[in-house]
C-alpha cells in the first residue's frame, strides 16, 4: 500500500491524502473544504478501482471554477499513477 499527499489548486480544500492498495483507492482524507460533502465523497470512493474514480470525477467543476475538490482528487490519482 502506498500513501500519497496532493496539494490542491483552485479549490477550498488545501490537501488530499489517500492510499492506493494495488489498484484500489483507500482512506481518502481532504483537509479544508466542505467537510460533509468531502467526507461523503471519501466514503463513496473507498474501495473503488483508482481508474474508475479518476474517470468518474475528472472534469467536475464547482460553480464558476474550472475544477472542484472531486476533480482535484482525480488529478491527484493521475499524478500518483505517473
Amino acid at each position: 500500500m502506498s500513501e500519497y499527499t496532493y496539494k490542491t489548486r483552485g479549490v477550498c480544500a488545501r490537501q488530499i491524502d489517500f492510499e492506493i492498495d494495488g489498484d484500489v483507492l483507500r482512506n481518502v482524507r481532504f483537509t479544508g473544504g466542505c467537510d460533509g460533502n468531502l467526507r461523503a465523497i471519501s466514503k463513496l470512493v473507498d474501495g473503488m478501482p483508482v481508474d474508475d474514480v479518476a474517470s468518474l470525477l475528472e472534469g467536475n467543476t464547482c460553480g464558476p471554477k474550472s475544477t472542484s475538490c472531486a476533480d482535484q482528487l482525480a488529478q491527484a490519482i493521475k499524478q500518483a499513477k505517473a
